[in-house]
């Protein structure tokens, strides 16, 4: 199998973690792209039409993409336990989606910014969306810290890649103040192996 793959991408990251999390990196190749909004990598428009990152090209099947969709790929081709069954298995879809939420609206932040010209960015659409992360951040540490105190789940790896994106695009933001409950549960889950080795730089 081959990840089109960009360490910037939280989304990207989110892949790679369960894949080290598995024990399973090593079988997957990944085949890292430069792509923007503006313009997409050629490869990965041929493998994604909608030429978003990250896209699972396998040996058999059609190429799957959207996170989502890959990560519950992996983790029953690979056997493992990161979406339970039952009741909590809901629990587990939501609080992805709650990380997969902040990751969107924190890219679409960076993309006003480094796709518009100054003249054109939109100051408004900016802070609409870092008040959606806001939302987003206030819910975890409210009312997701039972669950984020379980065992480890997609759930858990969405939300840890979503704030390790906040400190890596919006440090300047402070997502931690008022968030002590959220801010100490990630600094140690971002002490793991797989988050460590996947951590961007630059």
């Amino acid at each position: 199998m081959k990840l089109y793959h960009s360490p910037a991408s939280p989304f990207v990251r989110k892949v790679v973690v369960l894949l080290h999390e598995l024990n399973k990196f090593d079988d997957v190749e990944l085949k890292t792209v430069t792509t923007t909004a503006l313009a997409s990598d050629l490869s990965l428009i041929a493998a994604n039409p909608l030429a978003r990152l990250p896209a699972l090209e396998r040996l058999n099947g059609v190429t799957l993409y959207d996170s989502r969709v890959i990560t519950t790929y992996l983790d029953d081709f690979f056997q493992g336990k990161f979406y339970p069954s039952g009741d909590a298995r809901w629990e587990t879809l939501t609080l992805e989606a709650t990380g997969d939420g902040v990751m969107d609206s924190a890219v679409s932040m960076v993309y006003e910014l480094r796709l518009r010209n100054e003249a054109e960015q939109s100051c408004d659409w900016i802070e609409a969306q870092w008040a959606k992360v806001e939302r987003g951040l206030d819910a975890l540490n409210d009312h997701w810290l039972h669950h984020l105190s379980g065992p480890i789940c997609m759930g858990h790896i969405s939300v840890a890649c979503a704030l390790g994106y906040l400190d890596f695009r919006h440090k300047s933001r402070f997502w931690r103040k008022d968030r002590e409950q959220l801010a100490s549960w990630y600094s140690k889950f971002s002490q793991r192996r797989s988050m460590q080795v996947t951590e961007p730089d630059g």
